[in-house]
């Protein structure tokens, strides 16, 4: 009785860790798809805005980052990743608020070398939070 029992709770705590990883990659996906489309969403309101008015291009860059439903995602893997991991998403949102504020200025214009560089930095964040999650997940 008691080697089953305790094979039971071994088994049992297999299947929750293994649940736990699941809906942790789940969270971790949705994280960045939704910054992904908040991404195209402001370059596109940017893209489309470009020769408006700065005020019109602001408002429709800004209104395609609260559509985009980052915000939202973005808070629940501060709550149900390891803070490792809520760092690492965190530094990921930093770059696309950056991305944001160029967007929603309208300065550098999307063909320069200066807003390359800013797109850059943002990859190389969703990149290192790619690799971190990838180890999270298989650890």
């Amino acid at each position: 009785m008691g080697s089953t029992l305790f094979a039971d709770r071994v088994r049992w705590r297999r299947e929750a860790a293994e649940r736990a990883r699941r809906e942790r990659r789940e969270i971790y996906v949705g994280c960045l798809t939704r910054y992904r489309l908040a991404y195209e969403g402001i370059h596109t309101a940017a893209d489309r805005h470009r020769e408006a008015p700065p005020a019109d291009r602001e408002t429709a860059v800004r209104e395609a980052f609260r559509n985009s439903g980052c915000d939202e995602v973005r808070e629940s893997v501060l709550l149900c990743a390891p803070q490792e991991m809520a760092t690492v998403v965190e530094d990921v949102y930093a770059t696309l608020r950056e991305l944001l504020e160029v967007l929603a200025a309208g300065e550098p214009a999307l063909d320069s070398a200066e807003f390359q560089e800013h797109r850059m930095k943002h990859a190389r964040a969703v990149w290192a939070a790619r690799t971190a999650m990838r180890a999270e997940l298989s650890s």
